[in-house]
């Protein structure tokens, strides 16, 4: 930017009022933003996702060991409804998911803990993968849409359903409401589509204690809640 010649000492006392106006605007669009775009991070967050926070609440004990990093939520909050694709490229979004526990995973063949990730995140599938629970793992590379269906096929992961989104909208989605901090980046979710805790970074979810805990976030799920 050029440099900005001195302000006329006439206009001095002005400018920390045209500052003040300017911060003010921003607070007010900013507030605007999260009221009217649907995340509703203040005033205490989505009411209706009250509990998933008494869930993750109550099983946050169990977040221990090989899940110790996962962050429970504290304030009620709905995701967005993440659009991607599957493997045929048809569209499909992450309300299609509703009544059901879901782990959303965002990974990428360039990303070499999501790489070392996706044969826990397979097993997991394997293991509780049905009518009450779901891993969404959505690859998110730009380039090649090829390469991260080889990369399944020849690490023989079989039992993850294939998402993706080539623009990476799902991250900017995500890291707009601060929930993708880097990659790879999984989110705990409730049958309302709910936050139930989060983890930025990689897990071994096929440990008896992602197991354990998963199963417990369940419950609501198979009770019908």
């Amino acid at each position: 930017m050029p440099e900005m010649s001195p302000p006329r000492p006439a206009t001095k006392r002005r400018i920390p009022l045209a500052i003040g106006a300017v911060a003010a605007v921003g607070v007010i669009g900013l507030g605007a933003f999260y009221e009217f775009g649907g995340f509703k991070r203040g005033r205490g967050g989505d009411p209706s996702c009250t509990g998933a926070v008494e869930l993750a609440r109550k099983i946050a004990p169990l977040a221990h060991g090989e899940v110790a990093a996962l962050t429970m939520a504290t304030t009620p909050l709905r995701l967005p409804d993440l659009a991607f694709e599957d493997a045929e490229g048809k569209p499909r979004k992450l309300s299609e998911w509703r009544g059901k526990t879901v782990l959303v995973n965002l990974w990428a063949t360039w990303c070499v803990p999501c790489r070392k990730e996706m044969p826990a995140l397979d097993s997991l599938q394997a293991k509780l993968g049905g009518k009450d629970f779901e891993v969404v793992a959505v690859n998110i590379d730009t380039r090649d849409p090829e390469k991260p269906k080889t990369f399944l096929k020849e690490a023989n992961l079989t039992r993850l359903g294939y998402f993706a989104d080539s623009k990476a909208k799902v991250f900017q989605d995500l890291k707009g409401i601060g929930k993708a901090l880097g990659m790879p980046t999984s989110i705990l979710v409730d049958g309302q589509g709910c936050e139930i805790g989060n983890l930025a970074g990689p897990a071994e979810w096929a440990s008896d204690d992602a197991i354990k805990l998963i199963k417990a976030a369940m419950e609501p799920v198979k009770a019908g809640l």
